[in-house]
């Protein structure tokens, strides 16, 4: 329900145009001892080295994706709290719809100079607005800014720069998780233990193949579309995607990459998947609550959505680890970003609503509301009675708590690959699915048509 909307991975930042003059961040250079960022004119205590200092009075604007209409209250509530705690601030929220076009028109409104001073940005956007040099260097301008994170997703705030320096230019808000979600009578049938999930993929391939020779064709283990899976799979077994400066491919150095191909050849060969679902782009909510799919989604929030659409199917279902692998960790994804505009006219406003959005009050207030599926990515949130001490034993409190006690370690070091590279690679896999060449022949054709498209910035 809501939590599609929350956690909508927005795709487009291969269709960018960055090449606005005078990207990046400088501080002076007017004789009015002003300063820019990107191309626009900015206070010089908004860029450079040193602490941002200023009054905490005026107004910004805060921006959302899609979050007015479900959350209005809450929303209206923090930011009401927020000016009470600073008098003579005035914060107007606007609400984005979150479309496919977002990061370009984000970008276009940075190089306007009117992007919101607070706004809501997935990972792509953030690199995008980083490179040009429109997001205001918090881990600079506020040195104690990472104190209530996990560090880990402290981490992954840090995005590079024009001169390719790391700076964290934005603050983690919230994040998914990942789980296997499965119906507990059809794995007793295929003779697979819902009680030990398997610790690697290679074995939960081997637990879908089980599936598939137990079911004949009246039900099936998992979707068979690899989009899914990669690169998410390839990061769970610790196959290095890419090489260190992002510009080739490297997968096919590892054999287990022909392995894993193998792998899902053969399980598309023997009814594991439906036939009709290796291009598809349906993911396995509806067949799962219909009780034909095994195994479910592994976003928490996929829970919540069978039991409010199927509950004799939810009745069945089960969570349970999703293997760690050769990771040693679970993966926890790349979380929702708050980031501050370096264009900002009340940067100290901004930086100050920022920080108090994101704090652990706000976090565990939030994802305690009912209509959201979310996990908070501060210290004292993932510690908080709602997640550690779950007295309920049905599926979505499992999740919730499994969910949270991964967090505290999770890696976030997921591979981000453009959408036209990650076509390029599933496309091979298909071919070999569908038996029209080998694994180890779409192995090295994926890495070719990866590598081409790297070359070309795609």
């Amino acid at each position: 329900m809501h939590a599609r909307r929350l956690t909508r991975t927005l795709t487009c930042i291969a269709a960018l145009s960055l090449a606005t003059a005078g990207c990046g961040l400088s501080g002076g250079g007017s004789g009015d001892g002003g300063a820019t960022a990107g191309a626009c004119k900015v206070d010089k205590g908004n860029v450079g080295s040193g602490k941002l200092t200023g009054d905490v009075k005026g107004t910004i604007t805060f921006q959302t994706t899609n979050l007015k209409k479900d959350f209005g209250d809450f929303f209206n509530g923090v930011i009401a709290d927020f000016q009470k705690a600073h008098p003579g601030t005035t914060v107007k929220w606007i609400d984005d719809p979150g479309d496919n076009t977002f990061t370009s028109r984000t970008v276009a409104d940075a190089q306007a100079c009117t992007m919101a001073d607070v706004i809501n940005v997935n990972a792509p956007t953030a690199t995008a607005l980083t490179k040009a040099g429109y997001l205001l260097d918090i881990g600079t301008k506020d040195p104690d800014a990472a104190k209530p994170f996990v560090p880990s997703f402290w981490k992954t705030a840090t995005f590079a720069d024009a001169s390719g320096k790391a700076i964290h230019t934005t603050l983690p808000w919230y994040t998914g998780g990942v789980l296997l979600t499965y119906n507990k009578d059809l794995l007793e049938k295929a003779g697979v233990d819902p009680a030990k999930p398997p610790t690697s993929i290679f074995g939960l391939f081997a637990d879908y193949e089980k599936v598939a020779k137990a079911a004949d064709g009246k039900f099936f283990a998992t979707m068979a579309n690899p989009v899914w899976r990669i690169p998410a799979d390839f990061d769970q077994m610790g196959i290095k995607v890419l090489a260190a400066d992002g510009k080739s491919a490297v997968f096919a150095d590892d054999p287990r990459t022909t392995q894993w191909v193998a792998w899902m050849a053969r399980l598309y060969k023997e009814g594991a998947m439906p036939k009709d679902s290796l291009s598809s782009s349906n993911d396995p909510s509806t067949l799962y609550s219909q009780g034909k799919v095994a195994y479910g989604s592994t976003n928490p929030s996929f829970v919540r959505f069978v039991k409010q659409n199927s509950p004799s199917v939810y009745a069945r279902t089960a969570v349970g680890q999703q293997p760690y692998d050769a990771l040693g960790v679970a993966s926890a994804g790349a979380p929702q970003y708050i980031s501050v505009a370096a264009t900002s006219k009340h940067a100290p406003v901004a930086l100050a609503f920022a920080e108090f959005l994101t704090d652990a009050e706000n976090q565990t207030a939030w994802c305690k509301d009912p209509d959201v599926v979310i996990f908070p990515t501060t210290s004292k949130s993932l510690d908080d009675p709602f997640f550690q001490k779950v007295t309920g034993t049905d599926p979505f409190s499992q999740a919730r708590k499994l969910v949270a006690d991964q967090l505290k370690t999770a890696s976030t070091n997921q591979t981000d690959l453009s959408p036209a590279v990650q076509n390029a690679i599933v496309a091979q896999v298909q071919l070999a699915m569908q038996g029209k060449k080998s694994a180890a022949d779409a192995v090295k054709d994926a890495q070719e048509k990866a590598n081409e498209l790297l070359k070309q910035g795609s």
